[in-house]
């Protein structure tokens, strides 16, 4: 009979409970909220016992004493507690920075968001009539008479634009799509998927690189929904490549009776060609081209908040607006007043630049050499012993996932120095963080995307970055 008493040396034994890590946590930090406490003790431990317990033992590098496991816990409670998102300064010259939000607000759309959340509003009621009214008649309006379109719908994204307009243009039936345009979006999305959960049958036509009319033509049957174009938003395809032109496309979807639908994901109301852009970001262009729905994101290269914006034929839309799933897709009335200003700047033409994006595309190379010396100026001061900075040519993308190789000429700072790893990362931990580009091991500041009153909190930012590599 063997006496000796097996021990356990499962090292998750050893970890710190939950409870002693909230308990100690709230002693060193007794101002931090117990719950971002216990999220963080309870995330921290969990963490640690699901690395063990994969088998990863030997490499498992966690806190040492307890107090090292306190202190990670009251780092993780901190961040929890700060409020999300936050303001940050955009000094990468992305004027589309997903990460980043993408557009920022006009200040007109800034004060209508502001009024709207205030209080009550006239969201859906006629105050003529003291009737329930319609939430996006107003808005409508607007993109029509910026358009041109017999009519006009608004969702909460463009993935739900593109939902909506299969689920009620083809559910059921067959989608006519080239091979080259079945795309994937951000956050791992792709087309193909959305499609199916629309309810249609996808039927893919031509290669990666070419597709023809013909293939288009020989796909058309008598189950046939609509032709669908997709605007390849996030990459290009350059060398043997080809597909029909739209009016092309326009032409054979009118000679067999059947609707084009086209996803243009990043479009425009405004003519940008002065800004370099190219014209098939021009969404009213689309619709005089034979388009006969097109939708696009709201705050892309309209510049204003996150929607889904549809337009074309008003059967078409009007169908779409009936579908039941426009209720659960359908914007709210802090998006609603945002993109209702932004579009009333657009109808005045003289005001389109007040749109930071709009202002940004449009923005020559004077400008930003002008803004790129204040910018100079203001951070010049606190540049410390073994930094410098020099003044560059840039090219930078749009982003946001849209005009793919379409670059924007401008006119940046470039600090060079050691450790320009560190200073970058100095930077985003400041009270207002800054986000810049690495490039060449130097730090570029782009003016494009600061506005001149933000120059002084750069400079705030840089000093504090500099005192804290210097620690």
């Amino acid at each position: 009979m063997d006496l000796k008493r097996t021990v356990n040396s499962d090292p998750r034994r050893n970890l710190p409970s939950v409870d002693r890590l909230i308990r100690e946590s709230g002693l060193k930090r007794p101002d931090l909220a117990e719950w971002a406490r216990r999220f963080a003790a309870r995330e921290i431990v969990e963490a640690a016992r699901e690395r063990l317990a994969s088998g990863d033992a030997e490499s498992f590098s966690g806190p040492g004493g307890i107090g090292e496991w306190v202190d990670r816990v009251v780092i993780e409670a901190e961040r929890l507690v700060m409020r999300h998102p936050r303001a940050v300064l955009n000094a990468t010259g992305v004027l589309l920075h997903t990460n980043l939000g993408r557009a920022p607000l006009a200040s007109a759309a800034q004060a209508a968001v502001a009024e709207a959340a205030r209080g009550y509003s006239n969201l859906e009621l006629d105050l003529g009539t003291g009737r329930r009214g319609s939430r996006l008649g107003r808005l409508e309006a607007r993109l029509i008479a910026l358009s041109g379109a017999e009519a006009a719908h608004v969702v909460n994204n463009n993935a739900a634009a593109v939902l909506l307009a299969l689920n009620t243009l083809a559910q059921g039936r067959c989608v006519v799509v080239s091979r080259g345009e079945l795309v994937e979006i951000g956050g791992s999305f792709r087309v193909p998927a959305i499609m199916e959960r629309a309810g249609v049958r996808l039927l893919e036509v031509g290669t990666t690189n070419r597709t023809h009319l013909a293939d288009y033509a020989g796909a058309i049957g008598p189950d046939t929904a609509l032709l669908l174009k997709v605007h390849r938003s996030n990459f290009e395809q350059r060398g043997f490549v080809a597909e029909p032109g739209i009016k092309e496309l326009a032409q054979l979807a009118r000679e067999n009776g059947i609707p084009l639908f086209e996803d243009l994901g990043s479009g425009t109301l405004l003519d940008l060609a002065s800004a370099g852009l190219p014209g098939e970001a021009h969404a009213p262009g689309r619709l005089r081209d034979g388009v006969d729905v097109v939708c696009f994101s709201g705050d892309k290269l309209i510049g204003g908040p996150q929607a889904g914006v549809l337009l074309g034929r008003r059967d078409l839309i009007d169908a779409m607006r009936k579908n039941p799933l426009s209720r659960a897709l359908r914007v709210d009335k802090l998006t609603i007043a945002a993109l209702d200003a932004t579009l009333d700047l657009m109808l005045d033409a003289s005001r389109a630049d007040e749109i930071p994006l709009v202002a940004g595309l449009r923005a020559t190379i004077d400008e930003l050499e002008a803004r790129a010396a204040l910018l100079r100026d203001a951070i010049s001061d606190v540049l410390v012993r073994g930094y410098r900075v020099r003044s560059e040519r840039v090219e930078t993308a749009v982003g946001g996932g849209s005009l793919p190789g379409h670059r924007l000429a401008g006119q940046a700072l470039v600090i060079d120095g050691p450790g320009i790893s560190r200073l970058a990362s100095a930077l985003r931990e400041a009270p207002t963080p800054v986000l810049a580009r690495i490039h060449d091991d130097a730090l570029w500041l782009d003016p494009r995307t600061l506005r001149d009153e933000e120059f002084p909190l750069v400079a705030d930012a840089l000093r504090f970055a500099f005192e804290t590599i210097g620690r």
